[in-house]
């Protein structure tokens, strides 16, 4: 969903906490209904969400009629609605229920071949399904470091801190500092978690295709992995409407090990494209993921561009 902004009350960040409290005791079926009656008024009313979404499938699925790409935009929308009514649950939920609510985990052997190999595991965690059920599930049985930067609404900070952090994981920063803690946990042959979807700063990244047109991606993952020796993997919590979450963890694309960077880049991309295939509506088209391309091609300031797309 589109961030909050940053000019919003401690009040309305109050009455969001409150919201994500009083939800956490909700039934997963409870919640899912609530997201297939909010979603269509996502998509209705959310402009900017309804555009930005239909401009990127348009961008990744050509092949689709119009009709087809609209209904889809309508279930992805659906689907981040469900997640921002599960962040209680995930954060602040009775820990046994969340762990009950993950019914099916498949691939869990990439993550422990490794660890018995005496690597580390880098956990490419897109965008898609629930990815703090993730976070939780990781957390709960293995050592796990993600970088972490604080909400646009300071108010919040401690409530989504204390969630992400209430099973074990270790939270560090998106700075220089952070990617030190990354590369000592993952010498110590634990996990980390990288995001390998949004856009970096300029100079972090590299240009590299995602869905065979180019999106500015992290070079972070080549740089961890050339001094650690570590396995990636992707890992997904997808949704299971209703019911619970199944966690996915999937081997990575053999190019996300390259020293290329554009070459690697080329592989995280094609790790989070394997990611969506499990279920396109439960990615988070709402990103940008083209926006620097356009701020590249066309020679205008990045806030220019953001209006462009």
């Amino acid at each position: 969903m589109a961030e909050i902004r940053s000019h919003s009350s401690p009040r309305q960040a109050r009455a969001i906490a409150c919201l994500w409290k009083s939800l956490a005791d909700r039934r997963l079926s409870s919640l899912w209904h609530l997201s297939r009656l909010a979603g269509p008024l996502v998509y209705r009313f959310s402009r900017r969400e309804r555009e930005v979404t239909e401009i990127n499938l348009a961008e990744v699925y050509p092949e689709q009629d119009a009709a087809t790409r609209r209904r889809l935009a309508r279930e992805s929308l659906t689907h981040s609605t469900a997640t921002m009514l599960e962040l209680g649950f995930a954060w602040m939920g009775e820990p046994q229920r969340v762990e009950e609510s993950i019914i099916e985990i498949h691939g869990r052997e990439l993550l422990d071949e490794a660890r018995a190999q005496g690597r580390g595991v880098i956990v490419l965690a897109p965008h898609f399904g629930n990815w703090e059920v993730l976070n939780f599930w990781l957390s709960s049985h293995f050592p796990f470091t993600a970088m972490y930067e604080p909400p646009k609404i300071a108010e919040l900070d401690p409530v989504i801190r204390h969630g992400r952090e209430r099973m074990g994981a270790s939270l560090v920063p998106t700075n220089p500092r952070g990617v030190a803690a990354l590369l000592k946990a993952l010498k110590r042959s634990e996990a980390v978690g990288i995001l390998p979807d949004q856009e970096p700063d300029w100079g972090s990244g590299v240009f590299a295709p995602f869905y065979q047109r180019l999106a500015y991606t992290a070079t972070l993952l080549p740089k961890l992995v050339a001094r650690t020796e570590a396995r990636v993997v992707t890992g997904v919590a997808r949704r299971i409407p209703g019911r619970g979450f199944a966690i996915h963890f999937l081997a990575a694309d053999e190019r996300v090990y390259a020293t290329d960077e554009a070459q690697s880049a080329t592989g995280v991309n094609a790790c989070v494209e394997d990611a969506i295939a499990l279920d396109p509506a439960q990615y988070q088209w709402e990103y940008k993921r083209y926006r620097k391309v356009i701020e590249e091609q066309q020679g205008v300031p990045n806030h220019q561009a953001f209006r462009l797309y």
